[in-house]
């Protein structure tokens, strides 16, 4: 399978740790799309939210995602709100296969909460404040997200032994991926 595979879902539901372990798994180059903005505009995605808005972010975004969403034998990641905006969702799932990595409201406020310095949108608020922003997000969300061709649970990817099980069950499910 040479058509690139799209995994989303929401913050923190381990899209960017099984995109590595699944790409490594089956020799295709992996690609976080924030990364790849970054790259690419030589500035943080938390910048360009700042200093252009979100509506501005998220054309940037839509252009990017078409641009290495054309690259061959890829796994990208997606940002949380790529699938919900400017047709994401239909390119998408018209341009290769996509995976929603549907993680356990619990398990994502967990992992948030252990590292909420790493995503400024929770920086600063409490755990409880942290699982009403899961919450509400994953509501206004989830309509894009079932749309995926693919659903695999993240809540197994804390170690490298549960993320090695997990790439492995996930293989065994969808034997398409490496043929």
């Amino acid at each position: 399978m040479t058509r690139p595979i799209f995994i989303i879902g929401y913050m923190a539901c381990g899209k960017t740790t099984f995109g590595k372990a699944l790409a490594q798994a089956v020799g295709k180059q992996f690609i976080d799309l924030d990364f790849y903005i970054e790259q690419r505009f030589h500035t943080t995605v938390s910048r360009i939210f700042a200093e252009k808005g979100e509506q501005e972010f998220r054309r940037i975004e839509s252009a990017m995602l078409r641009e290495a969403g054309e690259f061959e034998n890829t796994i990208i990641a997606c940002g949380g709100g790529t699938p919900c905006f400017n047709g994401n969702m239909d390119y998408m799932l018209e341009r290769g296969l996509t995976l929603f990595l549907d993680t356990s409201a619990e398990c994502m406020t967990r992992r948030l909460v252990e590292n909420s310095s790493r995503r400024p949108l929770m920086a600063g608020k409490t755990p409880e404040e942290v699982r009403e922003a899961v919450a509400d997000g994953l509501t206004a969300r989830l309509p894009h997200y079932s749309r995926a061709t693919i659903r695999f649970s993240g809540d197994d990817l804390e170690d490298r032994r549960q993320i090695s099980v997990s790439i492995k069950k996930f293989l065994a499910a969808h034997p398409e991926i490496i043929s």
